[in-house]
């Protein structure tokens, strides 16, 4: 299975640190937020990686070259506007195939077994959902008996790593932004998205705090 790394995004909520510097590429633990994935996708038996840029991409394809570093092809789907998350997969697509992938957000950090997730015909996304961090209470979304729903007794927060089929993106035309919510909310509506509950190792870096705070963690744990 490929994965995909979505790291557009400009990282307004990461000024002043992300004016010269694209998100992915600021330290944590001594190296680059994205580095830990693509370590991590080597580790766990990937090879064929996508990276989606926009915002100083250039300095990304720099820094990471075509990948052999670790193991990986490193293929690069440049975006010349912010095309969303769900416009960024899409513009990717050649890239991806016609076969299920996996997609993971680039300012997240986790010890998620990416290698051990899957989707099952006929469902076209497969989402991992965690606990609700203080700055999103509410959730996003319900887990009951394997499937995803808009409604629940309770509400999880969608990680940022799931694995979709080409199919779910088909009403996209490549190059134009588009939202993930609205896609997978109508598949829910259908019944085509499973998902599952992870209590591991999970923090969405999205200030300079949060980023300092798994910082000092990462240097005095054994993360």
């Amino acid at each position: 299975m490929k994965a995909m790394i979505l790291a557009a995004g400009r990282g307004e909520r990461m000024r002043p640190l992300t004016d010269h510097t694209p998100k992915p590429l600021l330290l944590v633990g001594g190296k680059p937020l994205i580095v830990w994935h693509l370590e991590r996708l080597s580790t766990l038996g990937f090879k064929d990686v996508v990276i989606n840029h926009a915002y100083l991409g250039e300095q990304i394809e720099q820094a990471l070259g075509n990948g052999s570093v670790w193991g990986l092809n490193i293929q690069y789907s440049p975006e010349s506007i912010a095309l969303e998350t769900a416009g960024g997969i899409a513009n990717a697509l050649p890239l991806l195939g016609d076969t299920p992938f996996l997609v993971v957000n680039g300012d997240v950090f986790t010890d998620i077994h990416f290698d051990r997730l899957s989707l099952s015909s006929p469902n076209l996304a497969h989402l991992v959902m965690v606990d609700n961090p203080p700055q999103h209470p509410h959730g996003d979304f319900a887990v009951s008996s394997g499937k995803v729903a808009e409604a629940g007794a309770r509400k999880l927060t969608f990680s940022g790593v799931g694995v979709y089929h080409p199919t779910l993106f088909v009403g996209i035309q490549r190059g134009q932004p588009a939202k993930l919510a609205p896609l997978l909310k109508a598949a829910m509506s259908n019944g085509l998205v499973s998902g599952e509950y992870y209590q591991g190792v999970w923090h969405d870096i999205g200030t300079p705090e949060r980023l300092h705070q798994l910082d000092e963690l990462i240097n005095f744990s054994s993360l």
